[in-house]
């Protein structure tokens, strides 16, 4: 036993010992920018874009008879939600004047219709903004 304690004393010495010699400073990695290679940029020819966004980037400011949603009607003043959903649910229109050819308006809605007429335009009927439902709910809730 006296043999097991001297050697555990011992140990713990030289390990104290081990203190005495010193520090070592740890040194870290040297990444700054200018050591690494130099890579020219890969310039593309063409971007990448889905096909909403070029959908909607055709009409611009007006709206589209044929592929605008039921909301975008509400920054039109008297065409949300009657008019709007007659529109969604009789398009597609060949021409803005077809609006005006729509089955079961009143006198007042033509009116309605007249006064915005510049305000419209009409595409072709666009697959990825017809599917799902998308002109009836575009899933914003404001």
């Amino acid at each position: 036993m006296k043999q097991l304690g001297r050697l555990l004393v011992l140990v713990g010495l030289l390990i104290s010992c081990l203190g005495w010699a010193g520090h070592q400073n740890a040194y870290a990695a040297n990444l700054s920018l200018n050591k690494l290679p130099v890579v020219s940029p890969i310039l593309a020819v063409e971007q990448r874009r889905n096909r909403a966004d070029e959908k909607l980037g055709e009409f611009g400011e007006k709206l589209d008879l044929n592929n605008s949603s039921i909301r975008e009607f509400r920054q039109l003043r008297g065409m949300f939600p009657t008019l709007a959903s007659m529109i969604v649910d009789q398009a597609p229109f060949d021409s803005v004047e077809d609006v005006l050819k729509m089955e079961g308006l009143t006198e007042r809605q033509k009116q309605i219709l007249e006064t915005h007429l510049d305000e419209f335009t009409v595409t072709p009927v666009a697959s990825v903004l017809q599917e799902g439902n998308f002109r009836l709910n575009t899933g914003t809730y404001d």
